[in-house]
């Protein structure tokens, strides 16, 4: 039995059920066999089981009280996975599937893609099987005070850093800090993601989408093309999509979807910036349905509970959740002549599909490398808040796409380097995983 397949057995019997942590282990595992191979000393300093293993978990009840004065009962986390390079670094997501399994598997990618960004940070996540939606402002506020009174005490500006994800965006992280503050007694950078008037920095919002589109036109530089004139399709409608769709229309592409749980939208005149201002509007003030989107601009079709994956393009960048492109998604995309993906969510591809992707040569840029964007960012937002500075939005927007063009060249080499050019999975893991793991080995059994 091979290194490999004796530690992801055991990773499976040690955290039985947690389909998603095994998943993404398993991903990230294969793809370290020759490294593993060439440096013995990975396996003497049992790298691969330290690494797979959260160095802390915290579990925890989050009582709080809705408007009607009910009592309501919700389980919060915080998995602190490694701090080899810098202290945790990671999201908070506030939904209702969340649980144990999927935020060991965000976490555990979390490291390497922090690792990737070339900043001091570890990797960690966090969040709540807490939903937003449908509450009122003073419903969240009291849910995200209840959770940052227990949460405050493990989390520091130099111990571990928590940002947005799903479901926590401005509205939350201002709950959240506010508490922290409140609790502490001092105003510090432990959160990042903070309005611009209170430590938060430009282009944080938009870095994740940023990033994704900058790492799609650094992959198709290898084949001397760029994003212009590029038909793209973009699943989901937050953060993520709509920067990604402000970007792509910036180089000259044209979007063509957006969805959100209920379904898809397909707008064959491209999604431009006027509409794309409604779509803003409609999710981050008021907190509608995509369907709307036809009811407003004429030729536009809504596909009530399909993913946007059968429309015919050249780019595709899954910005939603984990898991929505499955194998017969993969091989519609490729049918219809997509040749580029980028990863703006965490995960989006069934192993199957990811598969698929490589085989047909597709460029396939994975969350960890792609979506790095939106942490980087949120590095760049701890370090302004270290020094007590606000960089302009143009000094924000160049150290991103210096980022994302470090993380593509690093691992567009490594890849190379291991006899397998072109393949952004290996690449990227292998490069992310040697950084932490030297700095394991320099820093003892511990």
């Amino acid at each position: 039995m091979s290194y490999i397949t004796e530690v992801l057995q055991l990773v499976e019997k040690r955290n039985p059920g947690e389909l998603e942590f095994h998943q993404a282990v398993k991903e990230v595992l294969e793809s370290l066999e020759p490294v593993v191979e060439r440096h013995p000393k990975y396996r003497e300093h049992r790298i691969l089981e330290r690494i797979t293993e959260p160095e802390r978990v915290l579990m925890f009840r989050v009582p709080w009280l809705d408007d009607k004065g009910n009592v309501q009962v919700n389980r919060g986390f915080r998995i602190e996975m490694n701090s080899a390079i810098g202290p945790y670094k990671g999201g908070l997501r506030f939904h209702p599937t969340v649980y144990l399994g999927i935020l060991k598997f965000l976490a555990f990618e979390q490291v390497f893609k922090n690792s990737l960004t070339t900043l001091m940070m570890g990797g960690g996540k966090g969040g709540s099987d807490f939903d937003p939606k449908g509450k009122s402002d003073n419903e969240v506020m009291r849910f995200c005070q209840s959770f940052m009174t227990e949460l405050f005490r493990h989390i520091g500006a130099a111990t571990d850093v928590p940002a947005g994800d799903i479901g926590v965006g401005g509205r939350e992280i201002g709950f959240l800090f506010g508490q922290y503050k409140r609790l502490r007694n001092e105003f510090t950078g432990v959160l990042t993601g903070k309005g611009l008037n209170w430590g938060g920095s430009l282009i944080r919002p938009e870095a994740t989408g940023y990033g994704a589109t900058y790492f799609a036109q650094e992959m198709l530089a290898t084949r001397n093309d760029s994003l212009q004139g590029k038909v793209c399709t973009v699943s989901g409608s937050g953060n993520v999509a709509q920067y990604t769709v402000e970007k792509v229309n910036e180089l000259g592409g044209k979007c063509v979807t957006l969805s959100d749980s209920n379904g898809t939208i397909y707008d064959p005149k491209g999604i431009d910036a006027e509409k794309l201002a409604w779509v803003m509007d409609l999710k981050n003030r008021r907190r509608g349905r995509m369907k709307e989107y036809v009811d407003q601009f004429k030729g536009a079709e809504y596909k009530d509970g399909v993913r946007p994956w059968d429309a015919p393009c050249q780019c595709a960048f899954p910005s939603a959740t984990q898991n929505e492109i499955d194998d017969d998604d993969a091989k519609t995309l490729v049918k219809n002549g997509c040749f580029v993906v980028s990863e703006g969510a965490n995960m989006p591809s069934e192993p199957g599909a990811v598969d698929i992707f490589l085989e047909n040569k597709v460029l396939y840029g994975p969350g960890k490398a792609a979506n790095a964007g939106g942490v980087a960012v949120s590095g760049l937002e701890m370090a302004q808040n270290s020094q007590f500075l606000s960089w302009t939005r143009e000094e924000v927007d160049q150290k991103l796409q210096h980022i994302m063009k470090s993380i593509h060249s690093n691992a567009f080499r490594t890849a190379a380097e291991y006899g397998q050019p072109g393949n952004y999975v290996v690449g990227a893991n292998i490069a992310g995983f040697v950084k932490v793991a030297d700095a394991m080995i320099d820093q003892g059994v511990v």
